[in-house]
């Protein structure tokens, strides 16, 4: 077995393979690495969340998988392989054929992934002669059986209705729709319930738990939300400053937080069974990419730093079923961290 499968907990047979992906932005003053050796699986049927503040790098992750990166940002480094087929650095027509097909994406604002110009059928049914082989009648049927799918009332009647008729959260269940006209493996979900209410965000979930349970589509939930993670993800990724903190099932990650950061957003979230308690807060904010500290890139908040954390940089390290970069989990420092306590 390999050190990053040791490391990491990865596997060969997964749908979706990261690894080691390293992603830049070349300013005039310096070269920023925004992503910096992040690795992790999806599996078919699986819903994995990723997490952490803003700036932390989670929408860099999926905008680099899918091919979505704006300039100047380039993958530097790694690989990306869907389903035996290694995609990043592909020609930008190739690229072309698999989004859509193979890959989707669904955005936070629901009207930056539609045409206003175009009714929601019209652009339902380019995509789906785009990527497969049908009659337009066919493709019409298609369409309003996705909006059905998707919870959309009325959808033959609402077919050539135009996105701006549409209230937001039926927007954004169109947009689920457009990601699973041609049937991708793969969907990438950035923020898809920031903008929604409470209740429409729940309805979003459930659609998205049941794709994956009766299509067996992957799904990577990009969100800050850990509510939204503890009801949808199976595994979760905690990103800080470019890198993975903590990875595991999302019971062990939200219920036995292994990376002090991960401690800190668990203790963030408010507790409806305990009252009058203050929330816990993180003190500082996330460094910039210009200005990363050296060793641990939590160091400078972390109420648990110790004398590697601030020159050496932690790798994921197996705990519990999780892993975490943490030297409080490396058995080379059990004495440091033993002195400490006592």
């Amino acid at each position: 077995m390999s050190e990053v499968k040791t490391q990491s907990g990865l596997s060969d047979d997964a749908l979706l393979q990261v690894r080691d992906l390293v992603v830049e932005f070349p300013t005039r003053h310096a070269l920023l690495r925004a992503i910096d050796g992040v690795s992790f699986d999806v599996r078919r049927g699986e819903v994995l969340g990723l997490v952490g503040e803003s700036g932390a790098g989670k929408s860099i992750t999926g905008a680099a998988i899918i091919g979505l990166l704006e300039p100047p940002g380039r993958i530097a480094g790694g690989t990306v392989t869907l389903d035996g087929q290694r995609i990043d650095g592909l020609p930008l027509e190739e690229m072309r054929k698999i989004r859509g097909k193979k890959i989707a994406m669904i955005f936070q604002d629901p009207l930056t992934s539609l045409n206003p110009l175009y009714s929601i059928g019209r652009q339902l049914t380019e995509t789906i002669l785009t990527h497969m082989d049908m009659t337009d009648a066919q493709a019409r049927e298609r369409a309003v059986s996705l909006l059905e799918d998707v919870g959309i009332p009325a959808a033959s009647e609402r077919l050539d209705a135009f996105p701006h008729e549409f209230p937001g959260g039926m927007r954004q269940r169109v947009v689920i729709a457009l990601a699973l006209a041609a049937e991708p493996e793969l969907i990438i979900a950035d923020e898809p319930t920031t903008a929604l209410d409470v209740s429409v965000q729940a309805q979003v979930i459930a659609l998205l738990k049941r794709l994956c349970a009766e299509r067996g589509t992957a799904v990577i939930l990009v969100t800050h939300d850990m509510g939204v993670i503890a009801e949808t993800a199976n595994r979760v990724a905690v990103m800080y400053s470019g890198r993975i903190a903590e990875i595991g099932p999302v019971e062990d990650v939200v219920h036995n937080p292994h990376h002090p950061y991960t401690v800190g957003l668990m203790g963030a979230i408010p507790d409806l069974d305990t009252e009058g308690d203050r929330l816990a807060q993180i003190e500082g904010s996330m460094p910039r990419l210009d200005r990363l500290p050296e060793g641990c890139a939590f160091n400078p908040r972390c109420p648990r730093c110790f004398e590697p954390c601030t020159t050496n940089r932690p790798d994921l390290m197996p705990v519990d079923q999780s892993f975490a970069a943490c030297f409080l989990h490396d058995p080379a420092y059990a004495h440091l961290i033993q002195e400490a306590a006592e």
